[in-house]
């Protein structure tokens, strides 16, 4: 058993209606995103691979033309985008295509992630 990943990035704007008032998220700002796609696999004894990283391009796809360059609390499933929540929404899209699915990492920054199994699935 192997994990592969595949790295993505995409620019978001975001705000967090749930904090205090006096919390600075509370009010709209950006992120540069890190998303990693982790994929668990037997290695393909004839291709070498578990799956061609495309594939897990492909996937990703259509996520990004959703996400990139929008305000993420105006997507559906997003109206509370933390990172966290974020992390579950991407699995929940991209699991039921991509069945090796074993983890997805978000960042929002050099220092600050979630990393999401599928625990709540």
């Amino acid at each position: 058993m192997m994990e592969i990943f595949k790295e993505f990035t995409f620019d978001s704007a975001h705000w967090l209606p749930n904090v205090p008032e006096d919390h600075k998220c509370r009010h709209m700002h950006g992120h540069t995103y890190i998303v990693r796609l982790y994929v668990s696999g037997n290695l393909d004894p004839q291709l070498g691979w578990v799956v061609d990283f495309a594939s897990v391009k492909d996937v990703w796809r259509p996520l990004e033309r959703i996400l990139d360059h929008k305000v993420l609390n105006d997507i559906k499933g997003l109206e509370n985008p933390t990172a966290e929540n974020l992390a579950v929404w991407i699995w929940r899209k991209v699991k039921p295509e991509l069945a090796g699915l074993s983890k997805v990492l978000v960042c929002e920054n050099a220092t600050s992630g979630v990393i999401y199994r599928g625990e709540f699935e």
